[in-house]
This record gives structure tokens, sequence and C-alpha cells, in this order.
């Protein structure tokens, strides 16, 4: 939750201020993080207030009462001994609390009786009395910004995967599955309904993982290859001759798989250039964010740049959002020659306002900050849509794409699902490093798309 008083010194009661009459009101907004929190302390998986179970939504609900004791009436110093408060409707994401107090009676020198009511717009959220001690002097705060709590769920990408659930299995051809994570993903994937795995490899090898794993091969076809060279070049004819609706990349080299898709003969290109996206879970952004393109060219041209942005702008509308926002990422906000990312960013910008990039809001240059943060983008006065409330980050090269990637995994706790576009066929393109749930969010994203295909199709 969050609180809309201003930041000001914290003055509390003391004995022999405390009057009856005296009464007070705190404003908050309930956000989905103080419905984790609660979640979190019970051990309960699912953060929805309709599944909360009613002990969490009253812990809820007391840290609003006890931050108005704390912070309003009385204030700093006080001391709860005892409360009466009764709970009279859930509350619910989003909705503005008014909290209001008013000290009632003083039943002894060193206490008072304050009653509360807990209203938003849907009405009485709860009501009661509080009992607190006083203290003797004057108790005064200095004003602190309130530190800010990131819990390391991934509520998006697991959106994802229960949208996801309700497509139809998806056929992919996994070239050279021979280690622990990259067999696990597609047979974790083939137990939950969501995948039906052609495993091209060496069947020795393919066998032995599996059993080093614990895991069974059983519904799994197994295609023999010899080298990860043959097993990519059959996994992408699988995927050519229609057998399977999508690629996924093992434990092998991403060269190695990519140089079969690009091949003039035999692969999978299209008329657009192939790239990549992926798909953020970043505990302390509100939704998913995407960002392209972090594997695949190194260093884009104007033209690259058109295509891998119109790829990941196809990408979210496939997945339901009708209007895309990109930001074109550079070092600074402003259009600088000497800096050629800046000049790029702002000729895709007009190029989507002449239709030539199409289905998606586009802003840039911005930086990174601006891209994500709208208070940074309002001390930097900038006015834009996109400009804080980016879904897809465009990055100037592959350079910047892998390490705004990697910063968000290892610094800011994010997951994430790989994804290549512009092929005939959705490619899933995970690292060698990343865990099995990784690859599963990647799977179902490529469901999605798959399904979206066959149903546009």
């Amino acid at each position: 939750m969050s609180s809309r008083d201003e930041i000001a010194p914290l003055i509390g009661l003391s004995r022999r201020d405390a009057a009856p009459g005296m009464s007070a009101t705190s404003e908050h907004v309930l956000q989905q993080r103080g419905f984790d929190v609660v979640a979190a302390l019970f051990g309960t998986p699912n953060a929805e207030p309709a599944k909360l179970p009613d002990a969490a939504l009253a812990l809820l609900m007391h840290g609003i009462i006890l931050d108005f004791l704390a912070r309003r009436m009385p204030g700093p110093g006080s001391e709860m001994l005892s409360q009466e408060i009764r709970f009279v409707m859930d509350p619910a994401v989003g909705d503005t609390v008014l909290v209001s107090g008013t000290l009632a009676s003083r039943p002894a020198e060193d206490t008072a009786k304050v009653v509360l009511t807990v209203d938003c717009a849907r009405g009485r959220l709860a009501e009661g009395s509080v009992l607190v001690r006083l203290p003797e002097e004057t108790v005064t705060l200095r004003p602190e910004t309130r530190p800010d709590i990131i819990l390391h769920t991934h509520r998006h990408l697991e959106r994802l995967m229960e949208s996801a659930a309700r497509a139809p299995t998806l056929t992919a051809a996994v070239a050279w599955p021979c280690d622990r994570d990259s067999l696990l993903g597609p047979l974790q994937a083939m137990r939950d309904g969501a995948l039906r795995p052609i495993l091209v490899g060496p069947r020795g090898e393919i066998e032995k993982a599996a059993a080093a794993a614990g895991v069974s091969l059983q519904g799994a076809e197994v295609v023999d290859a010899a080298t990860p060279v043959e097993a990519a070049v059959a996994a992408v004819k699988l995927c050519r001759a229609g057998a399977a609706e999508a690629l996924m990349k093992g434990s092998l080299h991403t060269d190695e798989l990519m140089s079969a898709v690009v091949s003039r003969e035999g692969g999978l290109r299209t008329a657009r250039r192939i790239s990549h996206v992926f798909a953020m879970d970043v505990p302390s952004y509100p939704k998913a964010l995407f960002v392209t393109d972090a594997a695949i060219n190194i260093a884009p041209d104007l033209t690259t740049k058109v295509d891998i942005v119109q790829n990941a702008v196809d990408m979210l509308r496939a997945l339901g959002n009708p209007q895309p926002k990109v930001a074109i990422l550079s070092a600074v906000e402003t259009v600088n020659p000497k800096i050629p990312g800046t000049l790029d960013a702002a000729l895709l910008c007009k190029m989507a306002d002449r239709g030539q990039i199409t289905g998606a809001l586009l802003d840039g240059p911005l930086a990174f900050d601006n891209a994500i943060s709208r208070a940074a983008a309002q001390i930097k006065k900038i006015v834009s849509p996109v400009a804080g409330d980016a879904d897809i980050l465009v990055v100037p090269d592959l350079e910047a794409g892998n390490m705004v990637a990697k910063q968000l995994s290892y610094l800011a706790g994010a997951d994430s699902a790989g994804i290549v576009l512009g092929a005939k066929v959705p490619i899933i393109l995970t690292s060698r490093a990343d865990s099995v749930a990784s690859r599963l969010a990647s799977i179902a994203l490529a469901r999605l798309l798959a399904a979206a295909k066959e149903k546009a199709a």
C-alpha cells in the first residue's frame, strides 16, 4: 500500500496535549504489493484478494490502522494497549482508503480511546476503537521516505503460462537436449500437457541424461542425430515439413542452431529479419517487460531495427496487447548526431507516424530510466504516453540488450522467457544457464504464438 500523505515531520500527542474531540484522517491507495506481503507472510501462493484467507486480509487492515495510530492519531510515541475492530468488507487492489479517527475519551491520565472508521468508495471496510498509552512528552519524528518492499514473485510470467494452458498442445522439435535442464524443460512441459516434444540428438546421450535426472522419456519421440549441427538441421527440417510447430534449442550453441535456421537452402527464413525477444518478469515493474534484440542481431542498421520493432509489436498484439508502448533506448533522451542510436530512434518514430511500423506507440530516444520510470520522465519534463510505461524496450545493439537483460535477471531478480521471431515458426532460444522454470515460460510463449498464428490462418 502507499500513502498520499505529504512527507512532513510527524508530531505525536503527549498526555497533556491529547483532548477528547481531536480528530485526524489519513488516505491510502491499496496496491498489489500490500497483498503480496501478507500472502508471503501466510505462505499463500496466490495474492489475489479473493483467494487470500480472511486472516491475511485482516492483517492488511491492521497494518493500515497501526500506520494511522503511529503517524496520525495519536502519532509517534503512542503504544496500543487493546483494540476492538470489526471488519465489514474485504479490501481490494486499487481501493482509495480513508482512515478517520477521533479521540473519544481519556480513561486514565496516560491513556486515550480512539474511535476509528476505515472507508473506501465501495463502502465501509472496518470500524472500531483502540486504547493507547500516551507518552509523557511530545515525540517528533523527522520525515523519511518509506522503504520500498520488493517481493521476488513472477506474476507476469505465471499469467502468461496460465493463458498458454488454454492453448492447444504445442509440437516442438528440440535440438540436442543432452543435459539435465535442456531435457527437463520439454519433459516437464510434456507432463503438464503443454508440449509434444520431438527430441533430436543421440538417443544414447538423451537416455543417459534422462536417467541421471531421474525422469522417463515415455511419451516423447526421439530422432537420432550424431552431432549438434546434424541435430539442428534435422530439427529445422521437421519444422519446414510441418511435423513440428516450433523449434527449441537444447544444449548446443546458439550459432549452431541459428546457422540451420537462416540457411538459404532448407532454413526457416521469411521476408522479415529474424530477431530475439526476452520477456522479462521484473518484480519491481508493474507488467511484463520485453527486451529486443539481445541475442541475434549484433549491430542492427535502421532497416533491421524496423523488423526488430515490428516483430516484437506483432508478438505483443498476438498475446493480447492491442497497442504496445515501444521505447527506443539510448544513453540520452535527445537526438544527438554524435550518438547514432538517437538518430535511428528518431527515424523509427517518424516511420511509425508514416505507417511504416504499425500497431504500436513509439517514442525515442529515451534513456532507460525515462522508459521505465514516470518519476524520471517527469523530472526531465518528458511528456509521452510511452515514457515510464513501456511494454517493449528496443536496444541499440546486441551488447546493450544482453547487458540490460542479464542485469535485470541477476541484480533485479527478474525471471525471463526467450523467443526468436521472424522465422516460419517460433524458436524457443534459451541459454544453457536458464532454469527449468525459464524454459517452461519460453515454451508457454511459443505455445501462445503458435495458437495465435493458427487462429489467424
